[in-house]
């Protein structure tokens, strides 16, 4: 589904680089969860996959292709919310799917207020999804607490369809009760559609919960780009009792690669 291919990116002047030959590939319907320290180039990652960056070197690729900009194959869900606030619940979470499908002057065409009709019918089926009432509908984002803020943002980017979904520390923000909730929703949406989802987080216990395959990006040295650390299956079935025994056990690990590649430069 997704192959990165000897992917290097550097920053700034001096150029800096971030990450450094990063090798991975990602099947059809798994879900990634993409640990690191700060500034070890997770978001990044995220943002060459979406095709808002392109890699100095190397290449990636989309079901065999190189996508040079974020089209709906595609969604992304970022740490901020990405709502528009003058629309409504509603209209935010139909309104991509119209603008690509009809364009601006598109949208004054019978055929357009057809299809609109069906996309609000999707839109109130992914309200009730992720645990909203069709009364939500009609409220503006600033009406909305941050979790109800961020299932919207979540239903916004999936009424595309999109083959992968792309998640940037979407959670980070949140009080713990409202976080856990977030984790249990999205883990029931990917076992419902099969999407292939890529899931950045700081926090191994969230990764462990959320994920089948847990991708850890760490430095071999201060000026150097991160490469992977670790690629680690998650075991299943997984039990709420192993998480903390498995969450020692990954940080462990990670904690001595980290120590072996630093001594090696």
């Amino acid at each position: 589904m997704i192959r990165i291919e000897d992917v290097f990116v550097a920053y700034g002047s001096p150029s800096r680089a971030v990450l450094a030959g990063i090798d991975l590939e990602i099947a059809e319907g798994e879900f990634v969860c993409v640990l690191g320290q700060t500034g070890c180039g997770k978001s990044t990652l995220l943002r060459l996959i979406l095709g808002s960056e392109r890699p100095m070197r190397g290449r990636i690729l989309v079901d065999g292709h190189e996508h040079r900009q974020p089209d709906r194959t595609r969604g992304y869900v970022p740490q901020k919310y990405s709502l528009f606030p003058d629309k409504t619940v509603l209209d935010n979470i139909t309104f991509g799917p119209e603008v690509s499908e009809f364009g601006l002057w598109g949208r004054l065409t019978p055929a357009f207020f057809r299809r609109r009709k069906h996309l609000r019918e999707q839109a109130y089926d992914y309200l009730r999804r992720i645990g909203l009432r069709e009364s939500d509908a009609t409220k503006y984002p600033d009406q909305l607490s941050g979790g109800m803020q961020q299932r919207v943002a979540i239903a916004q980017a999936l009424m595309t369809n999109p083959r992968v979904l792309l998640m940037d520390e979407a959670f980070s923000a949140l009080d713990p009760g409202t976080r856990r909730g977030m984790q249990d929703l999205v883990r029931e949406l990917w076992a419902a559609t099969g999407t292939t989802i890529l899931f950045v987080t700081h926090n191994t216990d969230e990764a462990l919960r959320m994920g089948t395959r847990i991708v850890v990006l760490g430095k071999e040295g201060p000026d150097q780009g991160s490469r992977i650390a670790l690629d680690y299956a998650v075991p299943e079935p997984r039990r709420e009792e192993d998480i903390p025994h498995l969450t020692r056990e990954l940080e462990t690990t990670a904690g001595a690669l980290g120590r072996s590649t630093s001594a090696k430069s």
